[in-house]
This record gives structure tokens, sequence and C-alpha cells, in this order.
């Protein structure tokens, strides 16, 4: 049987894996973030690429504090 990393998914499988619309999709391949292949008319995405992708985007503890506003504090008065 083949390796899971040698198995290839369609644009839409690799869209859904991902959690993206296949536009993004092929944005991210359009920009270079995301490796493809044109096999005849249609593209097709490695799973071991996509795995990669994914692991990738991971989030770093502490990156997002723009995203929501600070807390705000009880005031001192009395």
């Amino acid at each position: 049987m083949a390796d899971p990393a040698d198995l290839w998914l369609s644009s839409k499988e690799a869209a859904e894996q991902i959690g993206i619309t296949s536009r993004t999709l092929y944005r991210f391949i359009d920009e270079g973030r995301l490796p493809a292949y044109r096999l005849g008319r249609v593209i097709r995405l490695k799973t071991s690429d996509v795995d990669s992708f994914i692991d990738a985007s991971r989030v770093q503890p502490g990156s997002l504090k723009h995203l929501y506003p600070d807390s705000k504090k009880p005031s001192d008065s009395v």
C-alpha cells in the first residue's frame, strides 16, 4: 500500500482538508505558498505538502494580541 505522504489530493479535497475555499487555495498556489502540480487538465497536491502547509501556518502563542482589545482595568476611584 502507498505511503499516505505520497498520495495526491484534488484541489477540492485539499481545500476541504485545510478548511478554505477553492478560490483561496488557488490564490495560495499562485502566490507560491502551497506547491501544486498540473497533471493534464487538473491540479493535484501532495498530501505531505498540504500537511506541511498546515503545520507552517500554526499560530504562535502571544502573536494575536493585536486582534483583541486590552481588557478594561477597574478605575481606582473610590
